[in-house]
């Protein structure tokens, strides 16, 4: 009866391990859009640019700061256990001709009060506010790029996996195709019509197939990897991807684009805009500065501890106050103003310089897209036939083979030529579909398109 009962517990547990790994590893079916929508919201250089944007909040924050007020709360107690005396004539005191040493101050002293400081005319203070702004908007243009980086990747990766599996499934076609020739081959040589170097050839030539299979599978697992890697995605989980992903669709291609609208040139402006505000920072130096203060303190005096005295056991309080109005003028510090200046011109002169090569470089890119996409549809046209002739020529040498009209090696140059014809074709559409990317990423369009 208990033998019964730890096999009934047994057989549940093993149940429910089952359940819970078939869910964990169960196989997800992702598109290319999927992917990237995924590695927008999971991968850590995504998550990091939108914690940049909402730090530059903060950064707003801290910069408004500077304008408004500024009020603090001061307490004190001191208790002084020996005056210091000082020697005063002793005239003050009826007694001509000598010194008299007085104690001055108190044997215990509170105070409490509160500060008030307000800037009045800060040009750094103002110029901060203005830059906080543009800090923000160069932090979400960041994100936006961080975010175009991100598709790309994801989907090259997406395009490298595809591509492997594609080359994975010509191999076994070949493999299959080859076997039936083995086969064929092992039946004619049963029967005395067939060289036994001619089924030991094509066994070999199984072999290698098969080898290469195996080779490829950790091909595809790698690139599996790199994907979901790209993704912020656990490499535990099983993927497949959508053939019609990697569907070839021609696009209507335009002859110029605006560099203006990429993001990268987006950001090199914010960027340029901030070392302005920067230079208009250091310029602000040479500006005075107004500042008001203000201040309210209540003080305690006696000879006992004046927290819990009063004025009839010698202790006596009072109240106090000030307002002041500081004006800071700055006239000479060594040049030092003036070589900052130039430090923030060059700093800006050199993003002209990035600037300028920049949109050469994108340029650049975009024409060599343009350039690509337009060989890659001409060379998968060229594949496609290609492809069709080579399983033309391999289906004739076959038939000419069984009949003893070609040879062995015939046959299997023709089915190696079958398999080079495939993969170059599926080698013509990774070649279109990175271009692709590339094309529209040029463009300042990759979001749009992608998404």
């Amino acid at each position: 009866m208990i033998n019964n009962k730890m096999i009934k517990w047994r057989k549940l547990a093993l149940g429910v391990l089952t359940v819970t790994g078939s869910l964990l590893y169960s196989q997800q079916t992702i598109t290319l859009k999927q992917a990237i929508e995924y590695a927008l919201q999971n991968k850590s250089d995504a998550l990091k640019a939108k914690l940049d944007v909402a730090n530059a909040e903060a950064k707003i924050l801290e910069a408004k700061a500077g304008a408004l007020p500024k009020i603090n709360g001061t307490a004190n107690l001191t208790h002084n256990p020996i005056l210091q005396e000082s020697a005063l004539p002793g005239d003050f005191f009826g007694a001509p001709g000598t010194i008299v040493m007085v104690p001055f101050g108190q044997k215990w002293i509170a105070g409490a009060g509160v500060q008030l400081q307000q800037a009045l005319f800060d040009q750094q203070v103002f110029i901060g506010l203005k830059a906080a702004k543009s800090t923000k908007e160069f932090y979400q243009l960041n994100a936006d790029l961080t975010d175009e980086q991100i598709i790309e990747r994801v989907s090259n990766a997406y395009f490298q996996v595809f591509t492997a599996q594609e080359k994975k499934s010509t191999l076994e076609s070949s493999f299959a195709s080859t076997e039936k020739v083995r086969n064929v081959i092992k039946s004619l040589f049963d029967n005395g019509l067939s060289k036994k170097i001619d089924l030991d050839r094509t066994n070999v030539n199984l072999t290698n197939i098969e080898t290469n299979i195996k080779q490829s599978n950790n091909g595809i697992a790698q690139a599996e990897n790199a994907l979901k890697f790209y993704m912020g995605m656990p490499i535990e989980t099983k993927i497949q991807l959508v053939p019609a992903d990697m569907e070839v669709t021609p696009h209507l291609l335009e002859n110029m684009v605006n560099t203006d609208d990429r993001t990268e040139i987006k950001v090199l402006l914010k960027n340029k805009e901030l070392l302005e505000y920067q230079k208009k920072a250091t310029i602000a130096k040479y500006y005075p500065t107004v500042n008001l203060t203000a201040n309210y303190n209540w003080q305690g005096l006696g000879a006992k501890f004046p927290l819990t005295n009063g004025k009839s056991n010698g202790v006596y309080w009072s109240d106090y106050s000030a307002i002041g109005l500081g004006i800071n003028i700055p006239i000479f510090n060594g040049f030092a103003t003036k070589a900052k200046v130039q430090q923030n011109q060059i700093e800006i002169d050199k993003l002209e310089a990035d600037l300028k090569d920049t949109k050469l470089g994108l340029d650049q890119a975009y024409q060599n897209a343009k350039s690509q996409i337009e060989n890659s549809l001409t060379s998968i046209e060229n594949q496609k036939a290609n492809v069709a002739l080579a399983e033309s020529v391999l289906a004739d040498t076959k038939s000419n083979y069984q009949y003893g009209l070609a040879t062995l090696t015939d046959l299997l140059d023709a089915e190696n030529s079958l398999v080079q014809a495939k993969n170059n074709y599926t080698t013509a559409v990774l070649d279109y579909k990175i271009a692709e990317v590339q094309y529209y990423k040029s463009k300042g369009e990759l979001k749009t398109y992608l998404k």
